[in-house]
């Protein structure tokens, strides 16, 4: 039997404390072995960011790439080894700044791996610049005076892009997030889950509190329906006083991209193992480097 256990790292984490993203590593270690799945059947990717440290910080297969660049690589994963559950992790500045461009071929391809967005509405790692989900007139050290961009509405894009799985999940709800989770990795193709994470050391604004007072199913709004896709863009504008957490969208209707891929029709990829260097060359590449 698969347990949490099975997944903890021996590296310990570095989040402040009170960082959002402890819930959320909670979450997906939790989803994860309740739906049996062995460490070495998942493969987590990341980019570069407090979020992204999250591959270090789980027993499983892990490859932290650069900066925004998360989703290709995790998609070249996909589609060597379309068996392996993958999960890419990234911040809102990681994945929705240079990374939209990628989560939007993600989601029109509908690639089968799932996409968690750890959304602080800040740059925590570089320590507190506006973010492309700040709200307008945020104050920070890279506006003063209060930003003047509007925020992105990254559930909106997913949808608007093709996505087939859009979600969005409380980190503080842990239990309510690996339950998402699990949908998620269970989908056929793209899966975003957009998670509100507070940062405790540089946003102010956006608290445990503030959302506290804000976060409802969105399974209350009525009419809810998860397969009416002009139902789930009208309720993915919905922010401000009140903000739906929960399934938005999720249709099975679309084959996801690998299984459309003929060299994969017939299975997995086999692997050819990787000869070593002869040893003068390991030797010259290694000097090389040092």
């Amino acid at each position: 039997m698969v347990t949490v256990k099975d997944y903890q790292s021996p590296v310990t984490p570095t989040w402040c404390p009170g960082c959002g993203n402890f819930g959320i590593h909670q979450a997906v270690k939790t989803a994860l072995a309740e739906l049996g799945l062995e460490p070495h059947q998942v493969m987590l990717v990341s980019g570069i960011g407090q979020s992204s440290k999250l591959p270090d910080y789980t027993h499983a297969n892990g490859f932290m790439t650069l900066h925004g660049r998360a989703i290709p690589c995790a998609t070249g994963v996909k589609l060597v080894r379309p068996d392996l559950k993958v999960i890419v992790h990234s911040g809102d500045g990681d994945g929705y700044a240079e990374g939209m461009g990628h989560m939007v071929h993600a989601a029109r391809r509908n690639i089968g791996i799932v996409h968690i967005a750890h959304n602080n509405q800040i740059y925590g790692l570089t320590k507190g610049q506006y973010s492309p989900t700040s709200a307008q007139g945020t104050r920070s050290s890279t506006s003063p005076e209060g930003s003047i961009d509007r925020p992105v509405n990254p559930l909106l894009i997913a949808l608007a892009a093709g996505a087939t799985f859009v979600a969005r999940a409380f980190s503080k709800n842990s239990r309510e997030l690996a339950d998402i989770i699990k949908a998620a990795v269970q989908h056929r193709g793209y899966a975003l889950i957009d998670v509100l994470q507070p940062c405790v050391t540089f946003n102010r604004v956006n608290t445990y509190e503030w959302y506290g007072e804000r976060v409802y199913p969105v399974s209350q709004e009525p009419g809810y329906d998860p397969s009416d896709l002009n139902w789930a863009m009208r309720a993915a504008q919905i922010w401000g006083d009140r903000i739906p957490v929960g399934i938005f969208y999720q249709t099975e209707d679309v084959p996801a991209y690998e299984e459309q891929v003929p060299a994969l029709k017939a299975g997995p990829v086999g692997l050819r193992p990787i000869r070593p260097l002869p040893a003068d060359k390991a030797q010259a590449l290694k000097a090389a480097y040092m």
